[in-house]
């Protein structure tokens, strides 16, 4: 039942950063997907790659990859009903040669239906413990909506940005007293402010406490926007100072350079001409 959900799910969705599945059948007591070949590695084995040499994915990067899933999982949230993937993960990622992103293994696809606006999950130990959300690790009193999906998204951006996988959720509320709060900067210095705060918000323990929805979460991560939690906006002019740092610097710079010109002597009294004096023919041969 489950195999047959996915494949007439994917079936009707075309979308370029999703493999397009052309049939499934059942032959000989198995069952057969057919989807077109997706080359290249996975985010995972990029990552361990990264790691073994000792160095990070550039930012610049890492947001050019998470563009395409945002804009997949936002074709999929769209959806009537809506598609939840619920199992987002550097190794259901697939980095094409040319760049393009591919978001793979639907094994736990979910659809959301008009009169419930949540999903129970009913597949407990498939999902990966560290890119998971309480609410889909919560047994029977789990619910998953859209926000679980964001939740995911941003622990795998945390681990492409930090080379190391994020403490799971469960440990996260468990220890949230003892433990200092996520902060990838001081894992990977050269992640920006604004990155860190949109992955950080996305990775909410509780699903109010995370972009309402993709839209959003677009928003702060790609062209930073404000992000506000419990009415509170948490980038604040730290944000503002960073997304406009070259401005401020060239702006800073011709402030030093006026108050240089300014207070820099000018010319000697001695050569400087009174109006209506004419310079001597002596200092012009000179």
């Amino acid at each position: 039942a489950a195999f047959h959900r996915e494949a007439s799910i994917l079936a009707r969705l075309d979308h370029p950063n999703l493999p397009k599945v052309s049939d499934f059948f059942f032959f000989n007591g198995r069952e057969y997907l057919v989807m077109d070949f997706v080359p290249g590695q996975d985010l995972r084995e990029i990552i361990e790659n990264a790691k073994h040499q000792q160095t990070y994915i550039p930012e610049k990067q890492v947001l050019t990859w998470a563009e395409q899933l945002v804009s997949a999982l936002d074709y999929l949230h769209q959806q009537d009903p809506p598609v939840l993937h619920r199992d987002i993960k550097p190794s259901n990622i697939k980095i094409t040669p040319n760049g393009t992103v591919k978001l793979v293994d639907f094994g736990l696809v979910k659809l959301l239906l008009p009169d419930d606006n949540r999903t129970v999950t009913v597949l407990q130990g498939r999902v990966t413990m560290q890119y998971a959300p309480l609410e889909q690790i919560g047994g029977d009193t789990g619910h998953t909506d859209s926000r679980s999906d964001i939740y995911s998204l941003g622990a795998t951006l945390y681990h492409t940005l930090t080379n190391q996988p994020p403490p799971d959720a469960k440990t996260r509320y468990i220890q949230t007293k003892k433990q200092p709060p996520l902060i990838i900067r001081d894992i990977n210095p050269n992640v920006s402010l604004q990155t860190e705060q949109a992955v950080l918000h996305a990775m909410g323990l509780h699903p109010e406490d995370r972009p309402a929805n993709i839209q959003q979460f677009r928003r702060e991560v790609l062209t930073g926007a404000p992000i506000v939690v419990d009415g509170e906006m948490v980038n604040g002019w730290r944000a503002v100072f960073w997304r406009n740092r070259v401005l401020l610097a060239l702006i800073a710079a011709l402030l030093i350079l006026a108050i240089i010109l300014t207070f820099t002597p000018g010319i000697s009294d001695e050569n400087t001409l009174e109006p209506g004096q004419q310079t001597p023919i002596s200092e012009i041969s000179r």
